[in-house]
């Protein structure tokens, strides 16, 4: 029985784990957290998952909540004069397949019972360098999967892969009660604000059942840039509510009657979208591998962040059932990484360009997508795979070839 051991117990980790464990694989999972320490937190991301990450869910029998979730059937997009508060353009489509969002507080705690049930080992302990030199004298694997902590930056950065040096949005989520819902069908529903950020919000399941969740993208210093000075819930609640009444009226009538989930219900804060090298290598000289948002971190704006990490996992998952008994080298390690980046490049690719003044062909896509059903239609469902979205996205040419290969089967 092959010995692994993974530190994080986040959407990558807990995914991996316990399908290793469901093979025969002797698996430890560290954390710095209890079950109930996550679940009685506070909210951690928005988690907005389509139908292809859900899918890697529900093939290792991890889908618990797909009655209870509310379905998310589409795709909206709104472009805002923000000085008129009007309306430029505005489309939707609905996706092919639903998508979902499960609180991660709510997941979470539950993978972790399921962890142990299925006869993993939980640790709940802090993980440094010293603990990591521990583990790869005791296990034949040793991953890391948490994203956030010290530990992650001793993964060296990728210059290369890595185009901004600081945080590019302001960032803020707020989980309510009481929205009223979006007709005839959910969605997520994109609002692009241009000089003032972006806001996007969608159906989700909480701990005290179904919710909203809204999502701020304010641009660096500027009027969306705002929470800093805002310490308590009810605060946080307020100020997202104020920057609706004074940017997009249409989502502020739904809210009229909101509440926060709970008081948990809300976070802010800003980090620097950054690819790292995925093998670290310890003092010992013995070799520590990352995974998902430990190497590939993208900003939020795309809500690809929980479907990286599961289709990492699921890459990660299969290089290591073929591997079978032969030594986890750093060989190894890299060409693991380079099957997850041959997806994750388009990704980071496309949620980068989201973060910057936009090209003029990707001003075309977008109104030609309030004009054109089939290209909002190819829009919204790139979401569930961004691959889709290259050349076509990024290069005039292509799109131009594009646009008008829909037009004309739009006619046909």
């Amino acid at each position: 029985m092959r010995k692994i051991a993974i530190v994080g117990a986040g959407q990558a980790g807990l995914q991996l784990g316990l399908g290793l464990l469901d093979k025969g694989y002797e698996v430890s999972m560290y954390t710095n957290r209890t079950a109930e320490q996550v679940k009685h937190g506070k909210v951690m991301s928005s988690q907005c998952m389509f139908h292809n990450a859900l899918q890697t869910e529900r093939d290792l029998g991890l889908n618990q909540w797909e009655e209870q979730c509310p379905a998310v059937e589409g795709i909206s997009v709104t472009l805002v004069e923000p000085e008129k508060k009007e309306k430029v353009f505005s489309w939707s489509a609905r996706l092919q397949r639903y998508a979902q969002s499960v609180d991660q507080r709510v997941k979470m705690p539950e993978w972790m019972g399921e962890f142990e049930r299925r006869g993993g080992k939980l640790v709940i302990q802090d993980v440094g360098l010293a603990e990591l030199e521990q583990l790869a004298e005791q296990y034949e694997l040793v991953l890391l999967a948490a994203g956030k902590g010290e530990i992650v930056n001793q993964f060296g950065r990728d210059d290369t892969r890595s185009p901004f040096q600081q945080p590019q949005r302001a960032l803020a989520l707020t989980y309510v009660k009481g929205m009223r819902p979006m007709s005839p069908y959910s969605r997520v529903a994109f609002n692009l604000i241009p000089n003032v950020g972006e806001y996007f919000c969608f159906p989700a399941l909480t701990t005290s059942g179904p919710c909203e969740i809204m999502v701020f993208e304010g641009i660096p210093n500027g009027p969306m840039d705002c929470w800093q000075e805002v310490k308590t819930p009810e605060q946080h609640l307020a100020k997202s509510l104020e920057i609706l009444e004074k940017y997009i009226p249409w989502e502020a009538d739904r809210c009229q009657n909101v509440e926060l989930t709970d008081d948990g219900g809300y976070i802010a804060g800003r980090f620097t979208p950054t690819v790292r090298h995925p093998v670290l290598t310890l003092a010992s000289g013995k070799k520590v591998f990352g995974m998902a948002d430990a190497l590939v971190v993208n900003d939020p704006i795309t809500g690809q962040g929980s479907n990286n990490a599961a289709k990492c996992c699921k890459v990660y998952y299969d290089a290591i059932l073929a591997h079978a008994d032969q030594a986890f080298d750093e060989a190894w390690m890299q060409q693991t990484f380079d099957r997850y980046w041959d997806y994750a490049q388009y990704v980071v690719d496309w949620t980068n360009s989201m973060l910057r003044p936009p090209e003029p062909q990707m001003i075309d896509a977008l109104v030609a997508a309030s004009q054109n059903q089939h290209i909002a239609a190819q829009i919204a469902n790139n979401f569930d795979d961004p691959r889709g979205f290259s050349p076509w996205w990024f290069d005039a040419e292509a799109s131009q070839q594009f646009l008008q290969g829909t037009d004309l089967n739009r006619v046909a």
